[in-house]
């Protein structure tokens, strides 16, 4: 399931996530050059593949993470790649720390 935007299709338990900018000011104001941001490890899931299978019996294995989630996840964690003038994280499911609840 992956959204219509997307030319591309994340197979098994991968995901496609958009990553969200960070703050550029610290909270007592000072803003930070972009040569000292770190890239931000929260993002947006673009696209989700179907699932992983089950080694004993071969089942789908569901997905917990959706389309539209608002993600945590290692700094270095997954493949960045451009797509369509937007740079995008391929990544697996377990590479996730945590979704954010609204």
């Amino acid at each position: 399931m992956t959204t219509s935007s997307l030319a591309l299709r994340p197979l098994e338990d991968r995901l496609i996530i958009q990553r969200l900018e960070s703050e550029d000011r610290t909270s007592g104001g000072i803003i930070i050059p972009e040569s000292a941001k770190e890239k931000p490890s929260k993002g947006k899931v673009l696209a989700v593949g179907p699932g992983a299978r089950s080694e004993k019996d071969g089942s789908l294995l569901p997905m917990t993470v959706a389309i539209g989630d608002v993600v945590l996840f290692g700094k270095w964690s997954g493949t960045e790649i451009d797509l369509n003038d937007m740079k995008v994280v391929v990544m697996k499911q377990s590479d996730v720390l945590a979704v954010f609840e609204s």
